[in-house]
């Protein structure tokens, strides 16, 4: 059983001045990642409810960070009242339904209760899945710079990096290692449509470690990889299935598309609790549809026609012929298959 790390070094570990959750033993503080760049807001979170509402309002977002999220809210939740596991449960399970780590997190946590219903036995388990959820980045930063050499140029989507984890980050966390190796010439990282978490957040992040970045529009991709060299694209995951088709941010199958026409190399980075097993493909992934306001509006600002109807799914599929390589705490799944897969989750 490794030490549980204090917030401060915590951070350090991270490798970045970013401290998206703050858990001080009373409360759960959440960076209101809606407000970035233009303003640094935490959330106090007093209860399981709080949690949710935080997760389905995009406040903390990003698979494992709102795994972590969740975990403290069932601390949060059975402090408040040791009967209310499953209704504590059933709330956060209900706020995301793609991204497996939230379920993963909330089952780890049920059952840590289950097997010793002691408070502060359950809280030393969210603390070791935040700590946890930082060692598995740092190792998969390591993994998937051994992969890119030097004077890479790199387009990354969404945003993966500390504000999405535990810290250091997913694919943000391997462009971070293969900077510190002097392998990243440059990052194009994209807007990431419509809540612009690559504008906002990723950009931000860039700019925080010094990391050279430019910011591309999302339609803009093929058009950039046929005109300059690219050498990978790097992405996270919500959900990784069984055969290695991985739900991502809504616009990363048209980048995969994109990168295999134009010989563009394509890595998943994410931690082995977002692989589900139980998911034979990606047909079997659940898509989450929200609001069409999103679309429509922007910060409460019609965009488009009053009345207009939008078609808005958060997330995709991108098959696993597409993913060059999945990169996990456990080692590199190259040209990843249900066999492939398997091998090294075993």
């Amino acid at each position: 059983m490794s030490a549980l790390l204090t917030p401060a070094s915590r951070n350090a570990a991270a490798r970045s001045n970013v401290s998206p959750i703050i858990w001080d033993g009373d409360q759960l503080r959440l960076l209101d990642q809606r407000v970035l760049p233009h303003e640094v807001r935490y959330i106090a979170c007093r209860g399981a409810a709080d949690v949710a509402e935080a997760i389905h309002g995009m406040a903390v977002r990003g698979a494992p960070a709102i795994g972590i999220a969740a975990a403290y809210g069932m601390v949060l939740a059975l402090r408040a009242d040791r009967d209310s596991l499953e209704r504590a449960f059933e709330t956060l399970a209900a706020s995301r339904p793609t991204a497996v780590n939230l379920r993963w997190a909330l089952e780890r946590m049920r059952g840590a209760w289950l097997k010793q219903p002691d408070l502060a036995v359950f809280e030393a388990e969210a603390v070791r899945i935040h700590d946890e959820d930082l060692a598995q980045n740092l190792k998969m930063g390591e993994l998937g710079a051994a992969l890119i050499g030097p004077g890479a140029r790199v387009v990354t989507h969404c945003n993966t990096g500390a504000l999405a984890t535990g810290g250091h980050g997913t694919a943000l966390g391997v462009i971070r290692s293969a900077y510190a190796k002097h392998h990243i010439e440059l990052v194009y990282n994209t807007e990431t449509r419509p809540w612009l978490q690559g504008a906002r957040l990723t950009a931000w992040e860039l700019q925080q470690e010094g990391i050279p970045g430019k910011l591309v529009a999302d339609g803009a991709i093929a058009h950039l990889m046929s005109r300059e060299t690219i050498d990978w694209v790097i992405v996270g995951a919500d959900r990784i299935a069984e055969n290695g088709d991985t739900a991502n941010k809504i616009g990363t199958y048209a980048l995969a598309v994109a990168a295999k026409q134009h010989g563009v190399r394509f890595m998943v980075v994410a931690p082995s609790s977002t692989f589900d097993l139980r998911c034979r493909g990606g047909a079997d992934i659940p898509i989450e549809e929200r609001t069409a306001r999103e679309l429509t509006e922007f910060r409460g600002v019609p965009v488009a026609p009053e009345g207009y109807d939008a078609f808005n799914p958060v997330f995709d599929v991108t098959p696993a012929a597409l993913i060059d390589a999945i990169v996990c705490e456990h080692g590199v799944i190259e040209k990843p298959n249900r066999e492939r897969v398997r091998a090294v989750l075993k």
